[in-house]
């Protein structure tokens, strides 16, 4: 899947009128629920004000919507059905929350975006990636992440991970296959942007994938890891 177009990224972070917006992303098992909190806690503890948050699921209509596009019961849900219910939740994501907490110049730390929906619902599903395209952008009004941690694991390493939790939803379910294709999209996104992505192995250990994404953070803020004698 190549040749996504999306609307450019407002520019800025703290300091400059509008807050940092970073977004993870990666298959099924990748790590990104370990490493969203320990990203947010190294920022606090320099000071930065943080709001984490996820996608699908953030508020009550998110909720709603998630009990709906991940209960494997809804086995009629057609794919567009599903592909506008991701890009309903997104919508009211960036309105109710990530917009105004960007507004108020904090960091904000997604747990999935944009790039899930081009990944799952059109290289997954086989929807026209132009239109997942649009609708995303539609939806966010523009708002692309300034950067985008795409932890990337084989796909039966990532699978291998989550068996043994709850039972499967509906997107952990699918076939290898499906789950190669929507790892490979993401993969393509990266590729298309590589200055507004950071691709991790997400084998590496907890602590080694931290650093990196510390590190990465800091060139985006303008930080030296040695500043004004802290260090970190």
């Amino acid at each position: 899947m190549v040749g996504v177009t999306v609307p450019a990224a407002v520019p800025g972070h703290e300091g400059s009128g509008r807050g940092l917006f970073v977004a993870f992303e990666g298959g099924e098992g990748c790590g990104k629920s370990t490493q969203v909190p320990l990203l947010a806690d190294w920022l606090r503890h320099r000071g930065h004000q943080v709001l984490t948050t996820f996608e699908p699921g953030e508020g009550v209509l998110g909720r709603a919507i998630r009990s709906i596009v991940l209960d494997r019961a809804n086995t009629d849900l057609s794919d567009r059905a599903e592909a506008l219910l991701y890009a309903a939740d997104r919508a009211q994501h960036v309105a109710m929350t990530i917009g105004p907490a960007l507004s108020a110049g904090q960091i904000v730390i997604t747990d999935r975006y944009v790039d899930s929906s081009i990944a799952y619902q059109s290289a997954g599903r086989g929807q026209p990636a132009e239109e997942i395209g649009y609708l995303s952008g539609w939806a966010t009004q523009g708002l692309v992440a300034d950067l985008t941690v795409l932890l990337d694991v084989p796909v039966e390493v990532g699978l291998a991970r989550i068996r043994g939790r709850a039972a499967a939803d509906r997107l952990e379910a699918e076939s290898q296959v499906f789950h190669e294709r929507v790892r490979q999209s993401f993969l393509a996104l990266a590729a298309e942007a590589p200055a507004r992505y950071l691709v991790l192995d997400a084998r590496a250990e907890t602590e080694a994938l931290a650093a990196r994404i510390a590190h990465r953070i800091d060139t985006v803020l303008g930080v030296e890891r040695v500043h004004s004698g802290e260090r970190s």
